[in-house]
């Protein structure tokens, strides 16, 4: 026996005085201490709550999987918040909370099981008074539930560590895509194939001229409905500014091809200084002659038309070879050029416009059954203009646009090799390079002047579709499920705990939240086996001098007692019959398990009066 608590004689080192309290409730009423968020609806609404949600994300889940997420508006209706935000913190304000409350009431079943242990009796110090779930926390928790075998408590700590996850699922479940949704509307066609009248005023060529050269000073695309050599018929788009896809409908369109080529043959004669003369010669055999002064400029570029046999007889329509010189960096002359024959092939397409920038995003073929027009037929027939060479007029403005249009042309060309890495040296260096300049330049030029000049104004209604890039809600599956899986566990098993856990607290007396020190020491202060205790004893001497005491709460007073099995047997000894017929005499609520008033009567059974205890001399 335990030399701290019992002398030789077998004497109790504190004295029990519990039988001295009134009854509970002999005072007035005495009310259950069962604050709010311990109650029915508290404890089994959160984890029911935390189940329906739980199976509302995992079904969500599902159908935005089948159907490719869920519609939003196209415009954020919130414009001072970030749709990203939003994604990410609605989840986690939904969840938080929920999460938040359901580590309370964990941390209350925690905080209950000593006194749940006590109200069953003969618990030792070890699950009862030194105890101690609250200090632990859930997780350092969990084991110490496992080794005294509090599968309640077990079980609670494990889904309360869950909800610390959720936040993180939670955050990353929602996204914002785009997604193609097709829709049947109607545009009108404002373009028609013809050759516009006034074609001879060179104000669509001279335009085109200066488009293509700023497109090489300032890295320009192609213009709307014009795309790599093709011209459609220009037609009306929605104009609402939340739509992000595009619009294709049937129409006509140009498909212009420049057939540019490097010369067989090249020579440049230098004898006289002061008048150099270029000759050059195309694959077909045309050949064509310059004439300039070095001595202007050490770079001059130009453009001439090249009659071979059986092209047109109009300038305008004939093939062209741009030429280039420059002066090396050794001072010797250099000079390149380049053969071009356009064509023009007119369609009926299909044709894409995005929606954003009206540019042309593709072009389909259907077939070259175009109505008869003055392009196709009389007076071009097919023919292409080449759009830098034109007659002389006698008009100055159109002169000067003639002119204007051919120096723009050959000089964004010369202006793009300069721009290159190397500047211009590296175009002449190479066997293609200004071949392909050119093919670039010369193609967005003769394209803006196709949608110029073989287009004239309609009206008509053509039936359309539009391909709208439309936000959707989508939810991420991974983290989805998982939340939604972990939910689901968390709330049907949360059902359950508390089911069970409340069966068991709703019959520990318990009037004040038990963890003031006051609430102790009033579960306490009668009991005795505190004078076994002293201020500065440690965990490993509580331990020792609480060992082999089991404690209780009485059932007549809600006090916590020490019972020593020993003595207590020792002292009953043979009038255990007496005590049973005792016990049996009394109310069911007296006679459950021992209490402090059924000791009495077992005192008075024994020899001794309610006023002495056994260990009294």
């Amino acid at each position: 026996m335990d030399s701290d608590r019992l002398s030789r004689g077998s004497e109790r080192h504190f004295r029990d005085s519990t039988h001295l309290i009134p009854s509970a409730g002999s005072g007035g009423k005495v009310l259950p201490y069962n604050p709010w968020y311990m109650s029915w609806f508290v404890v089994l609404g959160t984890p029911f709550v935390i189940l329906a949600l739980g199976i509302a994300l995992e079904v969500g889940t599902i159908v935005s999987s089948e159907r490719g997420g869920f519609k939003v508006p196209p415009t954020n209706i919130f414009p001072l918040v970030s749709p990203q935000f939003l994604l990410s913190f609605v989840p986690v304000v939904i969840i938080v909370p929920l999460a938040f409350m359901w580590r309370e009431i964990d941390w209350v079943v925690r905080w209950l099981q000593p006194y749940i242990l006590l109200w069953k009796g003969g618990s030792p110090a070890e699950e009862s008074l030194l105890l101690d779930y609250i200090m632990l926390g859930p997780f350092l928790g969990l084991f110490r539930a496992s080794k005294y075998k509090h599968r309640i408590v077990f079980w609670s700590s494990v889904t309360a560590l869950a909800t610390y996850f959720f936040q993180t699922f939670a955050g990353s479940i929602f996204q914002l895509r785009q997604k193609e949704q097709d829709y049947s509307i109607s545009v009108t066609s404002i373009k028609d194939l013809g050759l516009i009248p006034d074609v001879n005023q060179l104000n669509a060529f001279v335009a085109a001229a200066g488009f293509a050269e700023a497109a090489v000073y300032q890295s320009l695309p192609d213009p709307p409905f014009i795309s790599k050599g093709w011209a459609v018929a220009q037609f009306t788009l929605p104009t609402d500014p939340g739509l992000n896809g595009t619009v294709s409908t049937n129409t006509t369109g140009i498909q212009t091809a420049i057939n540019c080529e490097n010369p067989v043959n090249t020579s440049l004669n230098t004898t006289n200084p002061n008048s150099f003369e270029l000759t050059s010669q195309s694959v077909e055999g045309c050949t064509v002659n310059v004439t300039y002064d070095p001595i202007v400029s050490s770079i001059q570029f130009g453009v001439l038309p090249v009659s071979c046999p059986g092209s047109s007889t109009n300038i305008t329509l004939q093939p062209v070879m741009f030429w280039f010189f420059h002066n090396k960096t050794d001072g010797s002359p250099e000079v390149k050029t380049v053969f071009c024959a356009p064509s023009i092939k007119a369609y009926n397409v299909i044709a894409s416009v995005n929606l954003n920038d009206r540019s042309l995003a593709n072009v389909a073929i259907e077939n070259e059954r175009v109505p008869s027009n003055n392009v196709t037929g009389d007076p071009l027939g097919g023919q292409a203009y080449n759009g830098v060479i034109f007659n002389n007029s006698t008009n100055p403005f159109i002169q000067g646009r003639s002119l204007a249009t051919k120096s723009s042309v050959s000089g964004a060309i010369f202006r793009f090799a300069s721009q290159m890495p190397g500047g211009p040296q590296s175009s002449f260096d190479l066997p293609n390079g200004f071949l392909d300049i050119t093919s670039i330049v010369y193609t967005q030029h003769l394209s803006v002047v196709a949608k110029s000049i073989y287009f004239v104004d309609a009206n008509a209604t053509l039936p359309a579709k539009m391909t709208s890039l439309v936000p959707i809600l989508w939810i991420d599956p991974f983290p989805a499920h998982i939340l939604a899986w972990s939910l689901i566990l968390v709330g049907f098993f949360g059902i359950v705990l508390q089911v069970l856990h409340q069966r068991e607290r709703r019959k520990v007396p318990l009037t004040t939240p038990p963890g003031s020190i006051g609430a102790v020491v009033s579960l306490t202060a009668r009991s005795g086996f505190g004078e076994l205790l002293l201020p500065y004893d440690d965990e490993a001497a509580l331990h020792r001098k609480l060992r082999g005491l089991t404690f209780r709460l009485d059932r007549r007073t809600g006090a916590i007692v020490a019972d020593d099995v020993e003595i207590y047997d020792h002292i009953l000894g043979a009038d255990d019959a007496t005590i049973s017929l005792l016990e049996r005499s009394r109310s069911r609520d007296q006679t459950i398990s021992f209490a402090s008033s059924t000791e009495l009567a077992s005192q008075a059974a024994s020899g001794y009066p309610p006023w002495k205890t056994p260990y009294d001399r």
